[in-house]
Formats: C-alpha cells, structure tokens, sequence
C-alpha cells in the first residue's frame, strides 16, 4: 500500500489531497508529515495517510499511518482492493486488470516470504555474514537478502508461471541450490559466438571439466549420434520442464534436441530470475538462460538472434572502457558476456514474428565472475542492497555508513565517484548509455564504502545513441536513434529518478544527510567532473545536468498499459510514457555564469 501510494502519486496517476495540518518536523529536516487523502473511482472508500514530499516529487509514505474508510468505517487496506477500487485512474484496461492483480498477488506473497526472521539484517550484510573470510558467500547472502525488487515499479516480483514449487526452487529470495538442465542441439540450427580468445570447447572444457564434457559427448555417441555434430546449451529446469518438452517435442523426438541430464555445480538465482551464479566455482561464470516467464512487464525469454552479436558487443564495450583513462582511473569495469549459444525452432521462426516470446525460448550466455577481479579486503554488493531495509527498518545503506565510521556525505561522495562518474563520461564522451539500475551494478566496498563498481547486463541494456562513434559491425544493434532531447534522460531517469531520488530519501529519513547535503554532494561530484573535462562543454551545454526541470518518464504507467510486453528494446525511446516534469535538485546548485 505504502509504496502503491507513493509512486503511482510521483508519477501523477494519483493525487492526493491534503487533507489537515502537518504533524511536526521529520527527522531527516526534509520537511513535517502531512495528512493526505484520496477518494476512490466510485466515491465509495476513502484513503487517509501522512507523507512528506521530498526532491524529485518523492513521497514518503508514513505506513502506519495509512487509513481506509468505507461508509464512514475504518476497514482493513488491501493492496489488492486498492487497485481494483482505482483500476480506471489507474488506466489499466479490463482484459489487463486480472494480470495485473495476479503479478501483484505474487509480489505480496515474495514480500511475506522475505520477512522470515532467519534472514540476515542490515548490519550483518554490512560486515559480511562471513566477517570477510568467504567472499562469495558474503555476495551471495546479500544478494539473497534483497527484498524491495526494482524501487519503482510496485508489481515487481510477478513471475507469472511459477507456482509455490518453483517458488521455492528457483526464486532469488529462496536461496535454493539450482542445477542447470543441459541439453545438445544440432549444431546446423544450434549457433555458438563468443570474445575473439575463446573457442567453443575451451569454454565448454573450462565451465563443465573436461570429465563432464567428455560425459555428455559419451551420452550423445551412445545413442549413435556424432558429438561434432552438436553443441551443448544449459537450461533452467523449469523451462525445460515447462516449455521445450512440450513446444519443442517435434525437435526432440526428431533429434534435433537431445537432453543430456544435469550437471554437478549448485548454482544461486540472482534478483534477475534467469541468471545463476557458481556457488560451487564462484570465479567461474554466470549463467543466464531463457526463462519463459513474465516478470516485470517482459517475458524473461533470450533471444538467438541477439546471442550472435552479444561476444562482440561485450568485447566492443571492455575494449573501450579498459582503454579508456578516466574509466580506469575511477576502477570502472564491465564483465564480458563471454560467450552465447542460440538454438533456432525453424517452425516458431517462420510463425512468429521479430520480437515474439516464442523466439525467445532457448538461448544461453555466460557472463564473467566479478570475483577473480575482487582485491584484498574488498567485498561485493549488488547496487541494490543501498536500497535495502531489513525487516527490523534498518537500512543497509546506514550500516555501511556507521561501519565506514566516515561522515555520511563523505561516504557518499566516495560512491559516486565509484558509480556516477563513468556514466557521465560514457554519456558525454561517447553518447554510450547503460541501464545502471540497482540489480546492474556490483559494488566493490572496503570497509563499507563503495571504491568501484562493475557494470553488466551489457549485451541487452547497452545503447550508443547517434553516430558519433564508430561501432564495429557486429555491435551495430546496439545503435539507436534515441531524440536528442531525450538523451539525457539515460541519467535523469535511469540514475537521478530511478535510484538517487530513493537513497536520498533514506538517508533523509535515518537522519545521516538531508537533502541539501545529498543534492550538492551529486552536484559537486558533476562539477568536478565538468572542471576536468573542458573538451566537452558543449556537450555539458546540450545535454545540461543544471537545468531547472526534465521531463518525468513514467514506469508504473508503462506496466500499467501492458504488463506482458512494456517496451519494444530495439526500439526504447518509442514507447516511453510522460507526465509532466519534474524539477530538477541540481539546478539550485548550477554554478554562475
């Protein structure tokens, strides 16, 4: 409800009224509680809460405070009433409501889930479960540990496809060991691509043994079947269970699919659902799979055709961050989707059309281990986890701070040297935008304070906007023709909007750093940046980071018109939702002429 309230309200789908005087001053100085109400589509119920607007049009929800009144009575809130007594301010049409409550439904059930009182809090997180001795398994409990999902979007853990079962198999939040289904396919529908200094079985020999290799070849060779003539895929169980037995049972009872069993290693769900990191081998790679599963307003398929060109534009990427002095000086690094393998079902690739699910459905990549990168006395985090309450309301980002011992404005001065300098430059210095949500981004810490970040999902979340760079031609799919108003959106939205706006508020609210402190410690960090970079000043001038206002890009309004299918990724501009604007909090900041 708190949230439901919040960010359909920032996005101005909702607006509350207020509704009585405030009620004291909050405890980070951004401002008192207010009262607010909002009246339902029919008139019938009423909402009654306190909240404190913050920068950004963030709204901080006080929880406790939220009252639903029908008839003149108080009544329970349900999350599931709310939208369905909002569902036509929502804008969510009739065939898409029913969708829509079942992807909110599974997301209330992960939130209860991720409240057992065994987890880990904040604090522990912090120092590391291990106290620093077992790296990997510092990462992981963190990773398990995360339980808001993306902050934006309040349908965030749908799943659609998944039962309790598989809930408790595969789910990041379960922690369940996995182990990968693998499959050969035949190697004239089956394509394998990878980085200029891997072949496909130096990589099959280094992620399997040579031992396991040797086995599935074994297995294939028994059944009279020649293994040159195949090429190895892994699998997420359940989609192999629930889609290639069945949609693809032509192809396997014709051999052109071959199941080849499990393999050894115990894998660990990351928050992206369909990749799995080697809790067996953690300096080996990830794995990521095709998951037919509606998550987040997009089947979590992977497609063959991108496959082919995700070594090369990885490499393209590396290539230039590593060459690249600023990037190396802030410890910026990528890791490499080393390699991809695509089967191709020549019957659903003559039905259906480019960007269909159904071309989706069995394709795999591995992606690098930031652990052989990890030096002594660092520590890994997800992006995320600086978002992280823990069940008791205490923020993991306060832990990091209070283990640091450094002044919070310090702390954060350090992370965004870390994070947000190498996406200015990448954006002013080459038109080159990520996609640098919380889940995107592991952080190197020493001592609680992030020092460098790594950047991945590259291969589907990359673009280079214009042409001002050359690209090689097997990366050039990554090249998009984004308006060039709204080129600077890759740091309003995706960074300020999508992830600032919600640390600020914690830090606010735990009483560590007000918004003035936040807001001139972004825009001291741009500054910097700016002074060092006087060969670009005219593209700080067209792309202006003070400007008073930016046009606000509207999430929740995009799930909420099509939670099966919310953006075309080729085409990422094309089908974005605006609301207005939102006033900048750096433009108080902008330095006199």
């Amino acid at each position: 409800m708190r949230k439901a309230i919040a960010e359909f309200s920032h996005e101005r789908i909702l607006t509350p009224v207020p509704d009585g005087e405030g009620t004291g001053p909050s405890s980070g100085g951004a401002g008192g509680l207010r009262g607010y109400r909002l009246v339902s589509d029919d008139g019938a119920v009423e909402y009654r809460f306190r909240a404190r607007i913050l920068d950004l049009e963030h709204w901080s929800v006080d929880a406790g405070s939220i009252r639903r009144i029908r008839g003149g009575q108080d009544v329970p809130p349900d999350a599931l009433d709310f939208i369905t007594e909002f569902a036509a301010t929502l804008g969510i049409r009739n065939k898409m409501l029913p969708v829509y409550l079942e992807e909110l439904s599974a997301t209330l059930a992960s939130h209860a889930f991720k409240q057992s009182p065994d987890r880990p809090g904040s604090a522990e997180l912090a120092a590391g479960i291990t106290g620093g001795t077992d790296p990997a398994a510092d990462f992981q409990a963190v990773e398990q540990a995360m339980s808001e999902g993306h902050p934006c979007f309040v349908a965030n853990n749908g799943r659609h496809g998944f039962g309790r079962g598989d809930f408790l198999a595969y789910a990041p939040e379960a922690g369940a060991p996995v182990h990968l289904a693998w499959i050969a396919g035949r190697a004239d529908r089956t394509e394998f691509n990878a980085v200029d200094t891997l072949t496909y079985r130096r990589h099959l020999a280094a992620e399997l043994g040579p031992e396991l290799l040797a086995h599935f070849e074994s297995r294939l060779a028994a059944r009279g079947l020649d293994p040159q003539a195949y090429l190895l895929i892994p699998v997420h169980p359940w989609q192999w269970e629930h889609k290639l037995t069945v949609t693809f049972a032509a192809d396997i009872a014709e051999g052109h699919l071959v199941p080849l069993g499990t393999g050894p290693d115990s894998y660990q769900a990351q928050q992206s659902i369909r990749t799995f990191f080697n809790r067996d081998r953690p300096a080996a790679c990830y794995v990521k799979t095709a998951l037919s599963v509606v998550n987040m307003g997009f089947m979590r398929g992977l497609s063959s055709e991108y496959m082919r060109s995700t070594p090369a534009i990885n490499q393209w990427v590396a290539d230039l961050a590593a060459g690249d002095a600023v990037l190396r000086d802030t410890g910026f690094e990528v890791l490499r989707e080393v390699a991809a393998v695509g089967y191709t079902n020549r019957h659903l690739q003559a039905a259906a059309p480019k960007g269909s699910a159904y071309r989706k459905m069995l394709a795999a990549l591995w992606r690098e281990s930031p652990l052989p990168r990890l030096r002594d006395g660092e520590q890994l985090a997800t992006m995320a986890s600086l978002l992280h309450v823990d069940r008791d309301g205490q923020p993991l980002a306060a832990a990091l701070i209070r283990r640091s011992g450094l002044p919070a404005r310090r702390w954060l001065g350090s992370y965004l040297r870390a994070y947000l300098v190498p996406l200015l430059h990448c954006f002013y210095a080459y038109d080159l935008a990520f996609m640098p949500h919380g889940e995107n981004v592991i952080l190197a810490l020493r001592n609680g304070v992030p020092e460098r970040v790594f950047m991945k999902d590259i291969g589907e979340e990359v673009i280079v906007m214009g042409d001002a760079v050359p690209l090689p031609e097997a990366a050039r799919r990554i090249r998009i023709e984004i308006p060039e108003e709204e080129k600077v959106l890759s740091l309003f939205t995706d960074v300020f909007d999508c992830f600032l706006r919600f640390l600020a508020a914690i830090l606010a609210e735990e009483g560590l750093l007000d918004a003035d402190g936040f807001w001139s410690a972004v825009a001291d960090v741009v500054l910097e940046y700016q002074r060092e970079h006087p060969e670009l000043a005219e593209r700080f001038a067209a792309h202006d980071l003070f400007a008073a206002d930016f046009a606000r890009s509207c999430l929740n309004r995009l799930q909420l018109r099509d939670n099966q299918q919310m953006l075309d990724i080729s085409d990422p501009s094309g089908g974005l939702q605006f609301s207005g604007r939102l006033a900048n909090p750096l433009a108080r900041y902008r330095p006199a002429a």
